[in-house]
This record gives C-alpha cells, structure tokens and sequence, in this order.
C-alpha cells in the first residue's frame, strides 16, 4: 500500500523540476528529462499528471504563486512599507526566475491562453489588489491623496517593472544606478504624486 505522504513528495519533486525545466528550456523540454529532474520514473509522472499540458499548468500556477506580493496592514509609514513592496516587487518580477518563467509562459500563450490568463489573476491581478488595498487605507487615513486606489496600483507596478523589465529580458546593460537608489527614486515619485492636498 503506498505512503500518501510519499505520493504527496513525488507531486511536489515533479512540480518542482517541471518549473525548473520550462524556465530553462521552454515547454519544448521532455518529459524524460523532467522524470530524470525528479528522480522518478516516465510512468510515475504519468501517473501524477495525464499529459505534459497538465505538468506545465501546475508549474505555471507554482510560479505565479511565487510572484505574490503582499503588504502587511500597517499605513503608519507609506514610504517605508511602499519601500519594501518595491524591493520585493522587483526582485521577484525582474529576477532570473521570473524572467525565466515569464519568457517560458509567454511563449505558450497563443497555445494556452486560459493557462496565461489564469496566470494573471493568481499572480500580477492579485497583488495589484493587495496594494490597492493597502493604498485605499493610505487614502481614507488621509497619508495619500484621495484617488481611484486601483489606479495608483497599477501605475506603481508600472513603474517598478516598465522599462527595465524589456531591458532585462533583452538582457541590454543596467542603468548606471544601485537598485536600492532606483526604487526610492520611483516610490518618492509615486508618493509626489499622491501627496495629500492641503485645503
């Protein structure tokens, strides 16, 4: 009788290798080199998973979770919680493993665009979300200007990706500026922005 527990690692060393080898190689990789990754058997990847579509939908899903941003509940400081969603924002978004993923997952989404779509609302939709929460309390506390919160979401993660998202994944030499000056120098501009007007 087999162990739960053992079928439950197995899943998770699959998922794992199968995220591993589409960032490296796309979804052209084997299903034999994903079975090697893990450890497993051909047949055992089968058994947890029908078909190659089903093993990159999970890792996909996997990825998506990873680039999950959240902000605690604090507004007492805007700019230092703003300052630490911006640095993991960024090191999630423009790091080797989300460029990697993002190279991998775009290539496929003329093939699999419930899979992108899906993607999208696990991942980039909700931690816009998460900060247009955080925003909206900046806003009703009075620490932001009143706005569409959604809005401000977006146009922050805009510019925290932007252009040095497509610089990076056209792997063109970085700016000439440290990372933890750059994500001040945007925040400060975004809190310019939102600066609450005085009557």
């Amino acid at each position: 009788m087999s162990n739960p527990e053992d079928s439950t690692d197995t899943r998770t060393r699959l998922i794992q290798a199968a995220r591993e080898a589409f960032m490296e190689r796309g979804y052209r990789v084997s299903v034999d080199r994903i079975a090697a990754r893990a450890g497993v058997a051909k047949q055992t990847l089968y058994n947890h998973f029908p078909s190659k579509d089903d093993l990159f939908s999970e890792a996909a899903t996997l990825a998506s979770a990873a680039i999950m941003v959240t902000l605690d509940g604090q507004t007492d400081d805007v700019r230092a919680s703003l300052l630490r969603f911006a640095a993991s924002f960024r090191e999630k978004v423009l790091g080797d493993e989300g460029l990697a993923m993002f190279r991998a997952l775009t290539a496929e989404t003329t093939r699999f665009p419930a899979l992108a779509q899906a993607f999208f609302a696990k991942g980039p939709d909700q931690t816009a979300s998460r900060l247009a929460d955080f925003l909206g309390r900046a806003m009703a506390d009075g620490r932001l200007r009143q706005d569409d919160s959604r809005l401000a979401a977006e146009m922050l993660m805009g510019m925290l990706s932007g252009i040095e998202h497509v610089r990076r994944l056209c792997t063109a030499p970085p700016p000439e500026v440290a990372e933890n000056t750059r994500i001040a120098q945007i925040v400060d501009c975004f809190l310019r922005a939102y600066t609450p007007i005085k009557n």
